[in-house]
């Protein structure tokens, strides 16, 4: 990798986030928690030198490979030669419209981490994915994981969890990397759930962990809500008038911006 970044006089470019994965070990349970068929289609984000790319080409159908910087490319067409199924598109993956893609694809990748939790965001809410393996850093992993009160509960976990049943696989130190990274990160498997939106219960549960220290009910009542409705809906649930959001999981979230 250190060769072929020098033959196309190349860096990692930290504009871009880029930590190129080297670890074979790391490569390999990646792919096998994708369980990638013939049959599949696989959406890769930050393709970087084509070293993930070249596993899921090797499995799957087809393979959509999104890179940004324009500079790999002419890396990825040496480094992709051999596999006439993979498409890059050189662009943002903040600005792709995953429509175009058939649903049940899988969603498989190395992502930057200063886009990982905007783009899981957008993966998620496309509903055009079965599945997704992530490579991200430990604490984003960890939050997207966690349960009710534990230090890192709060909206994301919730939020994630409506979509897709989260389980971390393993952790991987900062030597996988070339740069290596300053934090230790994780791969994470996503399995997807079809769901419509949930604005309403989006919005009540970012009111609700606004302030992690304050109770729920005043949190609900700085937002605008009829603070004596709320009191009924807490004691209707037979929840204590004192709870903090930290304590409720997704299905007392969902009963309760039913009451409310």
């Amino acid at each position: 990798m250190k060769a072929l970044l020098e033959r196309h006089g190349l860096h990692a470019d930290k504009r871009f986030g880029q930590n190129f994965l080297i670890d074979a070990s790391a490569l390999a349970r990646i792919v096998a928690s994708a369980e990638i068929s013939r049959a599949d289609t696989v959406c890769e984000v930050g393709a970087g030198l084509g070293v993930l790319t070249v596993e899921l080409a090797q499995r799957a159908k087809q393979v959509i490979s999104v890179e940004v910087d324009d500079r790999l490319v002419p890396v990825l067409a040496e480094t992709l030669a051999e596999h006439d199924n993979v498409t890059v598109w050189q662009q943002d993956a903040l600005m792709v419209d995953w429509q175009q893609l058939p649903a049940g694809c899988l969603f498989v990748a190395n992502l930057p981490y200063n886009i990982a939790t905007p783009l899981l965001r957008d993966v998620l809410e496309s509903q055009r994915f079965a599945r997704a393996v992530c490579l991200l850093q430990k604490e984003v992993a960890e939050r997207l994981a966690a349960v009710p009160s534990t230090s890192a509960y709060g909206a994301l976990s919730l939020w994630t969890q409506y979509y897709a049943t989260v389980n971390i696989v393993r952790h991987v130190k900062p030597s996988a990397f070339m740069p290596p990274p300053k934090v230790i990160s994780s791969i994470v498997r996503l399995d997807i759930r079809q769901r419509d939106p949930a604005p309403r219960l989006f919005a009540l549960i970012e009111h609700s962990f606004k302030h992690r220290r304050k109770t729920l009910k005043k949190n609900l009542r700085m937002a605008g809500y009829d603070d004596a409705h709320v009191g009924r809906v807490l004691a209707e649930m037979e929840l204590d008038a004192r709870v903090r959001a930290e304590a409720l999981d997704l299905a007392t979230f969902e009963k309760l911006v039913t009451l409310l």
